[in-house]
């Protein structure tokens, strides 16, 4: 085996010391790391790799919408995401946007070892730890009556409130999207709108919590 990985992760320690770690493992190589999602689609584009392993929140774009990106191309690269978000939305939105491994950031790197042997064999892979989690949501049904982001707003409409959630001005949006700042203005109001909403905080505490942001 002789597997070429990205590693997306908006912290410089931890993605240095997972190339560390990866590059311990014979057959396994890092050849880029990305800083934020819109970085993780670029370099996936360029240099198709194996894997990428994927952290969720990350600004500009997070690692849900990249993964959704990613999938876009229709190449054969496999996905981890490696996070600190345990719940149960978390794991099932990284699946269903195309995503085949799901580990905690505090799991052993020998669990992560197993997640990237299992994955690269066309296999899925699941920490033990959120398999329960999963278990208990099937079993109690909480998932049905928890709409999220992800059903409730469009890709675009969750972009723009990703980015309003990281303090960047409309005028800002509206040039990293190529778009006008009427539109913009447009989008915030459906955003507001459809999740009921009114104000910056309220958006800003409902994107963290969706996992489409962080602090």
């Amino acid at each position: 085996m002789n597997a070429k990985i990205i590693v997306a992760d908006d912290h410089r320690m931890v993605r240095e010391g997972l190339r560390s770690l990866i590059e311990r493992q014979p057959g396994l190589s890092v050849i880029a790391e990305a800083r934020d999602g819109a970085e993780a689609v670029s370099l996936t584009k360029k240099h198709r790799p194996e894997l990428v392993v994927m952290d969720i929140s990350m600004p500009n774009l997070n690692g849900l919408e990249a993964i959704r990106l990613i999938r876009t191309e229709k190449n054969k690269t496999r996905i981890i995401v490696l996070s600190m978000h345990a719940d149960r939305r978390y794991v099932a939105e990284a699946f269903k946007a195309g995503a085949e491994g799901y580990l905690l950031k505090d799991s052993a790197f020998g669990e992560l070892t197993q997640a990237i042997k299992t994955v690269l064999q066309g296999k899925r892979f699941l920490s033990p730890s959120i398999a329960d989690l999963l278990i208990d949501g099937y079993l109690t049904r909480e998932d049905q009556t928890q709409p999220s982001a992800y059903n409730l707003l469009s890709v675009r409409e969750r972009e723009v409130l990703q980015m309003m959630a990281e303090g960047q001005a409309t005028k800002q949006i509206a040039k990293v999207l190529n778009l006008s700042i009427k539109t913009i203005e447009t989008y915030r109001k459906q955003i507001m709108d459809k999740l009921n909403l009114h104000s910056i905080a309220q958006l800003t505490k409902y994107a963290i919590r969706e996992g489409l942001t962080d602090l």
